[in-house]
């Protein structure tokens, strides 16, 4: 009897651990199903082409003709923000992905190589980290732009996942019928702006926001790129967040209030402020 008791124990604890292994090899793409379904699945614009590609830390649907996502989707939680591993810089072409663009697509472009997933979202894992690097998730942007208005909207998203452990992001090129111009031998499409929209579906109350950025020096600063989801649905033609239900879909999508993000029910307070420039 003790023998089998053994078996039977040892049978459990490899279930257990395959179960675990499955887990794990499955990654982060099992959580993002929560109560509201598929939070990271958009409807892309049906004019434009897709691949489609899901990384450890985010999906992307790519445009092969644009050589050039048409967005970037990724779950954003408090501890993720606290992640220890170090910034890489080594963009990298995915081979595996058709129309993404070389390395040397952008060298002496004068547009810097603009992440759409900030590697600053993904120090909690260092292959996450490795793939914000491939060009899948690269727009070309003017500097004014990457290290200004976007890069501030970067970090206040990190302080925003904090107060609300969990919000959810896409971003990405607004991606017209032509290009402002093209880089390189891939000829890279330049987008003339760029949108992100973000939602707290569990926050208190559930909020919303959305952001048109123009290619270039934003005057102003990112609040004054606050529009509704729904406007940047209009603008993108993609629909975003479509697992919600109708009610809480229609009203997270028709907000662009920008202070009542920076405050929180749940802790009653102002969140901090401050610079977060060593992750992007």
């Amino acid at each position: 009897m003790v023998i089998i008791a053994l078996v039977f124990a040892c049978v459990r604890l490899a279930q257990n651990l395959d179960s675990k292994e499955r887990d794990d090899i499955s990654g982060r793409q099992t959580d993002i199903y929560g109560d509201f379904g598929n939070l990271l699945d958009v409807r892309t614009n049906p004019e434009l082409p897709v691949v489609m590609k899901d990384y450890t830390g985010m999906t992307i649907s790519f445009n092969p003709k644009a050589h050039i996502p048409n967005w970037v989707a990724w779950e954003l939680t408090a501890d993720e923000t606290t992640g220890k591993e170090p910034r890489t810089n080594k963009f990298a072409c995915d081979e595996s992905v058709e129309g993404c663009a070389e390395t040397w697509d952008y060298s002496y472009s004068g547009y810097d190589r603009g992440h759409m997933a900030p590697a600053g979202d993904m120090k909690w894992d260092r292959r996450a980290m490795e793939e914000t690097f491939y060009l899948t998730n690269i727009c070309p942007q003017t500097k004014a732009l990457n290290v200004g208005a976007w890069r501030t909207l970067e970090e206040k998203c990190r302080q925003w996942a904090q107060q609300e452990e969990k919000i959810y992001i896409v971003c990405g090129p607004v991606i017209g019928k032509k290009p402002v111009e093209f880089i390189g031998d891939s000829r890279v499409w330049v987008p003339d702006s760029f949108f992100k929209v973000i939602i707290a579906p569990y926050a208190n109350p559930p909020r919303g926001i959305g952001f048109l950025m123009p290619n270039t020096s934003v005057k102003g600063g990112m609040q004054a790129c606050v529009v509704s989801i729904d406007s940047v649905e209009r603008v993108t033609g993609h629909d975003f967040f479509h697992s919600l239900p109708d009610d809480l879909e229609n009203d997270l999508e028709s907000q662009k209030k920008f202070a009542q993000w920076n405050y929180s029910k749940k802790k009653g307070r102002k969140i901090k402020t401050g610079n977060d420039i060593s992750q992007r």
